[in-house]
């Protein structure tokens, strides 16, 4: 159960918008192997004025947070984050140096999912 949050600059297009989740939704599908109804995702649009990023980086800046339940591998989350990246500069054109990605996953026992703790 991936939790997603993508902060971007506001003013994108909704199409824009719906094609950002769903490259997301399907690189998580594609290398973690997550099921197609797991879709926890939001976008936070963040006035320019209030979305501050070092001066050489554009419009397109974004920052994608993953939340994860623990265990995936290294090389699964670094495959992730390659797919990610490839996904929305092929589909949006989005330089892959403005696609920010960190990666969380807390332990089982902070997660509380139907009013129940994980762990």
């Amino acid at each position: 159960m991936p939790l997603v949050r993508i902060d971007l600059i506001k003013g994108k297009s909704p199409e824009y918008k719906k094609t950002l989740l769903t490259c997301i939704h399907n690189s998580l599908k594609e290398t973690l192997q997550i099921e197609d109804w797991d879709r926890f995702q939001r976008i936070v649009e963040i006035e320019k004025e209030d979305f501050e990023t070092a001066p050489f980086k554009t419009e397109n800046f974004m920052i994608i947070e993953i939340t994860l339940f623990p265990g995936r591998t290294k090389e699964q989350k670094k495959s992730l984050i390659e797919n990610m990246t490839s996904s929305l500069s092929e589909a949006l054109g989005i330089a892959p140096t403005d696609i920010f990605i960190v990666i969380n996953e807390p332990a089982d026992e902070n997660w509380g999912l139907g009013g129940k703790q994980r762990a």
